[in-house]
């Protein structure tokens, strides 16, 4: 619910100012759309200025942490040494890593082999070969703000088929930040995504999306990448969220180990990518914060 205040209060945002010149007209705009049907943020998920400046320091910590991994990964390398290189590089930078003991996840960073679709475990069994591909998961929290990000890596040569997988999960990325902007919807945001996949041969996984992030490690509101233009929640300046399709060279079914009650893999077996961007909507577009 909006909250409601008088016109002349201290807007609800924190700047300061007047509510009827500050967020008044926002609101009036963001109830308009939910008299239609649609669903709308709630003022919790707006950020202010001040929260995205440090979700922006937090992600600048986080490029840096994926920065530093691609210029050390390589084949032979075990995932616990990722898991090291994680911890250090953002504890030396001012940061903790956000995976760390979150929910019982025992690791600074999730590394998802082949046809792990997220949530791997780093592991001293567990070493790059040549010819893997393998997503590093990045999550940071500097200053009490949090910030999230992927990246895949092809280690040493790698067959052109799953070559192609991690680009075009890339250009999945890029089409559906094309679709960020105000008063657009999420699922403009994932028709564009799973457009793209689905037109390259490949599956997107619907039961796990992304995410609200900032104040917390998850926030709302649930970012789908299967959902129709026009549908999901309202997009809104302040608004900062996750894209990070997750995409299949077979079936889009996915399970999770029962041993670790961690890591999701393929249900048949095939080969998985992902890329992740921490995205805020501003005035007349987005701000990638983290990537």
């Amino acid at each position: 619910m909006l909250k409601v205040l008088g016109r002349n209060d201290k807007c609800w945002c924190g700047s300061g100012k007047k509510y009827k010149i500050c967020h008044a007209e926002f609101d009036e705009k963001i109830k308009e759309y939910k008299r239609q049907g649609h669903i709308v943020p709630s003022h919790r998920i707006i950020k202010t200025k001040e929260q995205i400046d440090g979700i922006r320091e937090s992600g600048k910590v986080n490029i840096a942490v994926l920065d530093y991994v691609a210029q050390n990964i390589k084949p032979g390398m075990s995932t616990e040494e990722i898991d090291r290189m994680v911890y250090e590089k953002t504890t030396e930078l001012g940061g903790i890593p956000a995976p760390l003991n979150f929910e019982g996840f025992p690791k600074s960073v999730c590394t998802s082999i082949n046809n792990q679709v997220c949530h791997g475990i780093p592991s001293e069994e567990d070493i790059l070969e040549e010819g893997d591909i393998v997503n590093v998961d990045v999550s940071t929290i500097y200053k009490g703000y949090f910030s999230d990000s992927s990246r895949m890596f092809c280690i040493g040569e790698v067959h052109p088929e799953l070559k192609k997988l991690v680009d075009v999960t890339k250009e999945c990325v890029e089409l559906g930040l094309k679709e960020v902007k105000p008063w657009g919807f999420l699922g403009d945001m994932g028709q564009a995504v799973h457009e793209h996949a689905v037109k390259n041969g490949y599956s997107v996984v619907a039961d796990i999306g992304g995410h609200g992030v900032g104040l917390e490690f998850h926030e709302e509101p649930y970012v789908s990448y299967v959902t129709p233009r026009g549908t999901e929640m309202l997009m809104v300046p302040g608004m900062v969220f996750t894209i990070e399709p997750m995409v299949n060279m077979g079936t889009d079914e996915v399970f999770v180990d029962d041993d670790n009650g961690w890591i999701v893999y393929t249900e048949d077996g095939s080969m998985s990518a992902q890329w992740e961007v921490t995205v805020a909507v501003t005035e007349d577009g987005y701000e990638i914060l983290a990537y």
